[in-house]
């Protein structure tokens, strides 16, 4: 059996310090990715998921354009995949905001001052923010009470941010913004609900 050679007293304190750190539980570390995250959102409830920058106009909002709406959108698709689809640079589509159906969490995609491609009409995505939620317009399920009421906050914050009315006027579906061809947010979503929500946030 050969013998293990001595570790010198260098190479023990590193070896030692690094035992310490093991024995750290992860949930006391710093999250390297917090800083940034916290930097990069403008409501403070999201998390950080960029859209390609292919998939949107940077811009200075509302310096280059007044922001005075909110569009409500329904993704068609699962949260993740709507994710997917705004990180893809051939899509050429984004939003502000996704919001999960099942927990109502919060991903931002596209910073605010930013113009998102959502609204399929280029005076409404300049003074409009965009936000999806996770769903099917023909199926009311996904509309869930925390889906309602976590992006009820959100939009309450973009009202209060921009000085934007809390009314149906200026908060709109999808379906509503001249020249588009979609039907989203659907006939199931809860429009008394959703502003009664809104102005109570």
């Amino acid at each position: 059996m050969e013998r293990t050679r001595p570790v010198p007293l260098l190479d023990r304190r590193r070896v030692l310090k690094g035992a310490a750190l093991a024995a750290v539980p992860y949930v006391l570390l710093p999250d390297a990715r917090a800083g940034a995250q916290t930097q990069a959102v403008d409501y403070p409830s999201a998390e950080w998921q960029p859209a390609t920058p292919s998939n949107y106009t940077a811009s200075s909002r509302p310096t280059t354009y007044t922001v005075d709406r909110v569009v409500i959108h329904v993704t068609q698709t699962t949260y993740a995949q709507a994710l997917s689809v705004f990180q893809n640079p051939k899509k050429r589509v984004s939003a502000h905001y996704v919001v999960r159906s099942a927990d109502g969490h919060v991903a931002q995609c596209v910073r605010e001052s930013d113009v998102a491609w959502h609204a399929g009409n280029w005076d409404h995505n300049t003074r409009s923010i965009g936000i999806e939620h996770e769903g099917w317009v023909d199926r009311p399920a996904y509309f869930t009470n925390a889906l309602y009421e976590r992006s009820a906050r959100l939009t309450a914050s973009v009202c209060d941010r921009y000085g934007i009315p809390k009314d149906r006027a200026h908060i709109i579906g999808h379906h509503e913004v001249p020249g588009t061809d979609h039907t989203d947010p659907g006939p199931d979503w809860d429009w008394v609900r959703y502003v009664r929500l809104v102005n109570v946030a």
